[in-house]
């Protein structure tokens, strides 16, 4: 099992969302975050400059089965990305196991 960490823009949150769903994922974690990133340029809206040192993104944690990796990761860059600076990162670490606290059961057949 595969843990996928993703830390996406805001405004694609919905598109992400949609997608891992077409693709089976239907269940996962989310946050909204704040970070730094290497954005060194301020914005300015209606002539008011805008810091971007503090950068408001979402964090999504997903479990997955070993087959649904390659799958989960492609939605999530798919529909993630814009081609500018700061679209995130996904992250992948190895799960040793899953208990599905209801039954007691565990497993990867938990994550359906």
């Amino acid at each position: 099992m595969k843990k996928i960490e993703a830390i996406i823009r805001k405004s694609k949150y919905s598109a992400v969302k949609e997608a891992l769903h077409a693709v089976g994922v239907n269940f996962f974690s989310y946050w909204d975050v704040t970070g730094l990133g290497n954005e060194k340029t301020g914005h300015v809206y209606r002539g008011v400059s805008y810091s971007t040192s503090d950068i408001q993104r979402r964090y999504l944690s997903i479990v997955v089965n070993d087959d649904f990796e390659e799958v989960t990761i492609k939605a999530i860059l798919d529909s993630a990305a814009t081609g500018e600076v700061g679209d995130g990162k996904i992250f992948v670490s190895d799960v040793s196991e899953v208990y599905r606290i209801r039954t007691g059961e565990k497993g990867g057949d938990t994550l359906k």
